[in-house]
């Protein structure tokens, strides 16, 4: 038993849901005659073997059609009784045959206006026009898988059937052929309510050629002559469009192309050596394989395969040669398209090449003048001015020959001597702004904008630095030699002045390796004790363009500043002075630990000399701490204040309470050592204990007195 139709092809357990004819012959007709169960199906079920796994089983025992039989006209007319049926086959024996030429006009079918092919259906609906409320109705009794089919379709409720949704009012009427012969055999069969519904096109001269071409194919030759041969032509146009469809293969397609081919589908065994000769197998219409001589056949009158053969090589050969011909036409023409288009480049090459000789004449001849004014015997020398407005115009007008020219040479030849007559007599510590607007000109006209680095390796490539470094930078150096570190006026404002206009590696070049060399042996030969002009005065103006350079500057100064303190005493405010200024410049670690080394233990031992007597009080060692107060930092104040000033000072305040004292005079020295401190100094939490401490130690004592009293 077959279980194809439960069981695909992998054994996997399945059913087929496909819609068939015999589901929508179901539908549309579900008062059609019930398939009766058989034994097997009743036994076996879905597993029943059936004649066919992909159609349902046919109802009322009917045979299985046979598709390889040949097709049978049945007739569309209406059923009639047998006997009538019998008294039709007697008259139609009688009958003439009608000759299909004598077609009347009128039943030539037509074209119909909406294009497409409707077909009348087998079974339909009987009983006159419905209203749509009952279309459908019977399907409550189904699944109503007809409804759903035909929305799929594109059917709306409410519309009519058809391509333009036309639809119908009348049932499809059938029309009775008048013989027993096929479809459009005798004319239109079409009915006034096809007619009506469906009109036709109003093309009757087109309908008629097509109907008799239909004819023609079917009715045999009167005149039983031979059927004339068929000859195709092909253009030259046809030709050429083969030649560039076909383009020649490459040298492996060559290669593979050339295979052996035997062709056994005509009488003959033909063998061919490429797969391109096959295509040109049946180029003749009437290269048909010959029928075998009978007795009734005629033999062949005209046969010469030699000269066929000679024909078609002549044909092969002039096609190639068209076909050769048109590809090298084509090749010449775009041969001459791409000639125009290099014609048109080489033009535009040769206008701009023209405009760029001209202008670099141009430019030639205003070179050759400024050399010819730079002449020693010229009455009208050249001057740095007009050397500049020369440059100006090279730049302006013919900017590209200027920057495509070497204008390092060009500067070098003939701004230079200029520029060295100009700065002959400067002197940079008297007139340091001398000459910066004319180096600031030139600065624009000769600088390279395309360098991304300013070092020395770009004198080469930059007229501008070069200029700079050669004739410019000589005069610093003499200056710099000449010039003493203490006076730092003239020479921070000659640098100041020129910053902005020279370039940034000749400015490090000068305070590295000329300023700051000076700068460092001046200060290895200073000594706090002896000079009268302190060091800040002379450093930090260098600040501004030295910055971090100044660093290796700072410890040595340090280490003569502590030198200097080891026998200090606070009362002498002049180191106060001079180690101020040098506050914001010491980072604030170095600072710190300067200060606790050497200024702190100074302070302490000072508070320790101090003496505290309320009847005489003298304050000169308490001002000459208090006075250090922005210098150190305030944890290291309140430690000496901690440490060498409050146990003395709470020492006094019990003693002088114990001995029946005036509270109001200790009140006021209380509050007068108060306000001898800062806020910033009250605000610290170990500042705020020691006076609250006194003032419970002033509390108890007044609350003691008191209770003796009592």
């Amino acid at each position: 038993m077959s279980m194809s139709h439960l069981y695909g092809e992998d054994g996997v357990e399945m059913e087929s849901f496909e819609v068939s004819d015999w589901d929508l012959q179901n539908e549309f007709n579900p008062h059609r005659q019930r398939h009766r169960q058989t034994k097997e199906e009743a036994t076996y079920g879905v597993w029943a073997e059936r004649d066919s796994d992909e159609e349902r089983p046919s109802f009322g025992g009917k045979r299985s059609r046979d598709y390889s039989a040949p097709v049978n006209f049945i007739s569309a007319g209406l059923k009639k009784a047998a006997a009538e049926d019998a008294s039709e086959e007697d008259s139609d024996e009688d009958e003439k045959p009608v000759k299909q030429e004598e077609a009347p006009k009128e039943f030539v079918p037509k074209k119909l206006k909406t294009g497409g092919n409707f077909k009348p259906s087998q079974k339909g609906f009987v009983g006159g026009t419905k209203s749509f409320v009952d279309f459908g109705s019977w399907e409550r009794h189904t699944k109503g898988i007809g409804q759903k089919l035909l929305q799929k379709m594109g059917y709306v409720p409410g519309r009519g059937l058809g391509k333009n949704a036309q639809g119908i009012i009348n049932p499809i009427e059938a029309k009775q052929r008048k013989g027993k012969g096929a479809v459009g055999a005798y004319g239109s069969e079409r009915t006034s309510q096809s007619l009506q519904d469906f009109p036709v096109v109003d093309s009757e001269e087109e309908a008629e050629e097509e109907f008799q071409k239909e004819l023609s194919q079917w009715r045999k030759d009167p005149n039983g002559g031979k059927k004339k041969p068929k000859y195709s032509y092909k253009t030259v146009e046809e030709l050429k469009a083969k030649g560039r469809i076909s383009k020649q293969l490459s040298a492996p397609q060559k290669e593979l192309s050339q295979v052996k081919v035997i062709d056994m589908t005509g009488r003959e065994q033909k063998v061919y050596y490429s797969y391109s000769q096959i295509s040109h197998k049946h180029n003749i219409p009437d290269d048909s394989p010959q029928q075998p001589l009978g007795k009734d056949s005629k033999p062949q009158g005209f046969a010469l395969p030699e000269l066929e053969h000679n024909l078609q090589l002549l044909i092969d050969i002039t096609e190639q040669e068209i076909i050769q011909n048109d590809r090298q036409l084509q090749y010449e023409r775009d041969m001459v398209v791409n000639l125009t288009h290099e014609i048109q480049k080489m033009s535009e090459v040769l206008s701009h090449q023209e405009r760029a000789i001209s202008n670099l004449s141009k430019v030639l001849e205003m070179v050759e003048e400024c050399e010819r004014r730079m002449q020693p015997s010229c009455e009208n020398p050249l001057t740095l001015d007009e050397c500049a407005k020369i440059f100006e115009t090279l730049q302006d007008k013919y900017y590209e020959e200027y920057r495509m020219s070497d204008r390092v040479d060009l500067a070098v030849a003939i701004v230079y001597p200029l520029m060295k007559d100009h700065f002959k007599n400067w002197d940079p510590l008297k007139d340091c702004t001398y000459g910066t607007e004319i180096i600031a000109k030139w600065k624009s006209l000769l600088e390279n904008d395309d360098l991304l680095s300013h070092s020395g390796q770009d004198l080469s490539t930059d007229a501008f630095h070069r200029l700079m470094w050669e004739i410019w930078m000589p005069y610093v150096r003499n200056i710099v030699a000449q010039w003493q570190p203490r006076n730092c006026g003239s020479m921070v404002d000659f640098l100041d002045s020129w910053v902005s206009v020279i370039p940034v590696w000749i400015l490090d070049n000068i305070l590295d390796q000329l300023i700051f060399p000076k700068l460092q042996k001046e200060v290895e030969s200073w000594n706090p004790l002896t000079d009268t002009v302190p060091i800040h005065s002379w450093i930090h103006p260098w600040l501004p363009l030295m910055q971090a350079r100044l660093e290796p500057l700072y410890s040595p100064i340090r280490n003569k500043l502590a030198n200097a303190l080891q026998k200090w005493h606070p009362s002498d405010s002049s180191a106060k002075l001079i180690l101020q200024p040098w506050k914001d410049v010491f980072t604030p670690g170095s600072w710190e630990a300067f200060m606790v080394k050497n200024i702190v233990p100074k302070l302490g031992m000072c508070l320790n000399e101090l003496i505290i007597n309320p009847h005489q009080q003298h304050m000169d060692a308490f001002y000459w701490v208090i006075d250090w107060e922005g210098m150190i930092s305030v944890s290291s104040l309140v430690g000496l204040l901690e440490k060498h000033f409050f146990p003395k000072w709470l020492q006094v305040l019990c003693s002088w309470l114990s001995n029946s004292p005036n509270y109001e005079e200790i009140t006021k020295w209380y509050l007068g050592w108060k306000s001898m401190f800062s806020d910033q100094v009250l605000a610290h939490p170990s500042i705020k204990d020691k006076f609250n401490e006194a003032l419970d130690i002033m509390n108890r004592a007044v609350s003691s007195s008191v209770g003796r009293w009592l």
